[in-house]
């Protein structure tokens, strides 16, 4: 039979490798030193995206793309955490103080160029399944006639498995080929030739090599089972697609998507301070206009995964919902469940990864100042100071223990002045830090090293090689009290939307106040409400606690007695000798009360 849309050379040039090293499962929401980064939400990348609808799925509501994408998710386990003097760290780049200068720089650009001039990339969409993509399966019926069109469930069917096939087909040819071919290949031919050796494949690519070699064998896979199907239609009238289905969907496919969202947000801000370098700026431009980019960007690129790793239980469900064979439905759903699964506990990863790489950052620049410099009121002998060694950087900030529900930058109304403070407002405590800037500027961090899961104000800090010092200690919820004041009265003190934080002691006696002004009205109030909503959730964690360490009394020996007493006069009725079931009950019972109740037994049953 003449298959004349299925007609073209397939190219079998294999120009996918695996890195056994570098793809690994992603469980425990752990990703391998190289794959970390640190990403920023930014929220220009999102805009104009393609295919971006909101997707509701079991318990889980989610926005392509974003779902997976954390302030944090992925921040660089590898590295050396945020620098605190980073004079010991050299430049990276090549354009910094100690870099590339003046006509050197001129010169390197000028070969840069070059280079990219003299790169060609040829066609690498030549694959059978290419001009299928666009076409719909009424097109491929019509095209050949030995096809049955009189049933019409099974039509819908393959319509449904049709529509998977052909996004697949876009997704691979338009987004990760592209990704691979022009983007990867490009950044590894210019360092090859000592161009941009210090940017680092794998923070912005991940696993793209293993995703694009299971989405190909994916779709090649579907393609011979339509291509095999027009072969044999007149003795296999359906498609035999639920052992591709299940091979991929429960093999590799949702894994390496796993791998390659759990590195995203890092990626993404990865490439935003990679854009601020000239010489990536040219690369990315170079590439960017290529045309077979049709004008997508390198951002718009790299959340293709994300959306398709969204959109495939949807597909799924339509699939199932256009089937009729009880077998396959049920199948169908369990691979449906199977992806439905796989996207929540990413998304748990994430937010796992996203806590633990911020409480690994605040323990160093959160400095915790010793006894004698945190008050001046006790005198502590040199000889004595090793008494007091503290590890409460190490016990007290532990993403094991708690969580973090708020934070923000305050100002502490002193005596004499006004102080800069910084509040975490976790789950159990409350922790006030005046921010500390070093008047030096000691040359600031690499900005691909920075955690994008802290705030501006703690990046600032940061940059600037600051830290955070406890001002006094924690303050526990159940011993805090938090009070607005009246803007009147404070406005008389120079005070703007000012609040009052307490601490008491056990006795309720106050131990510490401080009074804090917000930069806003809405600050204010919001500050406010989380502190009371974060106590009332501590409160009653601990009364469910204090209710569970507390079982149940026994039952005392004389109602239990007395309840198995009463049980005999149940089952006097239903000619059951009492002796059969006052036996077992009475096994650990002494022989005193055994004999008591065999003799009860005997005057219910005679009477």
């Amino acid at each position: 039979m003449d298959l004349q849309i299925f007609s073209g050379r397939q190219n079998k040039e294999n120009f996918w490798y695996q890195k056994g090293d570098k793809i690994i499962p992603a469980t425990m929401g752990l990703v391998p030193s190289d794959l970390t980064g640190l990403g920023h939400h930014n929220s220009g990348f999102y805009e104009h995206r393609r295919s971006s609808v909101v997707l509701n799925l079991p318990g889980l509501e989610v926005f392509p793309g974003d779902l997976l994408v954390s302030a944090g998710a992925a921040d660089y386990l590898c590295h050396p955490l945020l620098l605190l003097n980073s004079e010991s760290k050299k430049p990276r780049w090549p354009f910094s103080k100690r870099g590339v200068q003046g006509k050197d720089k001129n010169k390197h650009i000028s070969d840069l160029e070059d280079c990219l001039s003299s790169l060609k990339i040829t066609d690498f969409r030549d694959y059978e399944f290419h001009t299928l993509k666009d076409k719909t399966w009424n097109e491929v019926v019509e095209m050949h006639q030995k096809l049955p069109t009189n049933q019409l469930d099974l039509r819908k069917q393959q319509e449904a498995v049709w529509e998977l096939f052909t996004s697949e087909c876009t997704y691979f040819l338009d987004h990760l080929l592209v990704l691979k071919m022009i983007f990867m290949n490009t950044l590894k031919y210019l360092q090859t030739h000592e161009y941009l050796l210090d940017v680092d494949l794998w923070r912005l690519f991940a696993n793209l090599e293993e995703l694009s070699q299971t989405s190909f064998g994916f779709v090649n896979s579907l393609f011979h089972i339509f291509k095999d199907y027009i072969d044999i239609c007149e003795t296999s009238p359906s498609l035999d697609f639920i052992s591709v289905l299940t091979k991929y969907f429960r093999g590799s496919l949702c894994q390496s998507h796993q791998t390659y969202c759990l590195n995203y947000s890092a990626a993404v801000f990865y490439l935003e301070s990679l854009k601020q370098r000239h010489d990536f700026g040219i690369y990315l431009k170079w590439c960017e206009q290529h045309d077979q980019c049709r004008r997508l960007h390198l951002p718009e690129l790299l959340v293709a995964p994300l959306h398709r790793l969204t959109r495939y239980p949807l597909l799924l469900k339509n699939i199932w919902k256009r089937s009729t064979d009880s077998t396959e439905k049920i199948m169908i759903y369990s691979i449906k469940e199977k992806v439905e699964k796989a996207i929540q506990d990413l998304e748990g990863k994430v937010k796992w990864l996203d806590n633990f790489q911020k409480f690994r950052h605040l323990q160093e620049i959160v400095v915790w100042p010793p006894l004698w410099d945190r008050d001046k009121r006790f005198f502590i002998p040199e000889c004595l100071k090793h008494i007091f060694k503290e590890h409460m950087a190490e016990n007290i900030l532990s993403p094991t223990n708690r969580h973090l529900l708020y934070e923000g930058k305050l100002t502490l109304a002193e005596s004499t002045r006004f102080l800069d403070v910084y509040l975490f407002l976790f789950d159990d405590f409350l922790l006030v830090t005046k921010t500390k800037r070093n008047k030096k500027k000691l040359g600031g961090s690499d900005p691909g090293l920075m955690c994008p899961s802290l705030t501006a104000e703690l990046q600032t800090v940061i940059r600037e090689g600051g830290s955070c010092t406890v001002i006094d200690q924690p303050i526990p919820l159940d011993r805090l009290l938090v009070r607005g004041l009246d803007p009147l009265h404070m406005s008389v003190f120079g005070l703007r939307n000012a609040f009052l934080i307490q601490h008491e002691n056990r006795y309720r006696q106050c131990i510490a106040a401080f009074l804090l002004q917000a930069q806003t009205e809405n600050i204010k109030r919001t500050w406010i409400a989380q502190i009371t909503a974060a106590i009332s959730r501590f409160t009653k964690s601990q009364e469910t606690k204090k209710l569970s360490s507390f079982p149940l009394p026994a039952e005392p020996s004389e109602f239990r007695h007395l309840n198995q007493a009463a049980r005999l006069l149940d089952i006097r009725d239903q000619g059951v000798p009492s002796f059969q079931l006052v036996a077992p009950d009475l096994g650990v019972a002494s022989n005193k009360h055994f004999k008591g109740f065999q003799s009860l037994s005997h005057r219910y049953s005679s009477g």
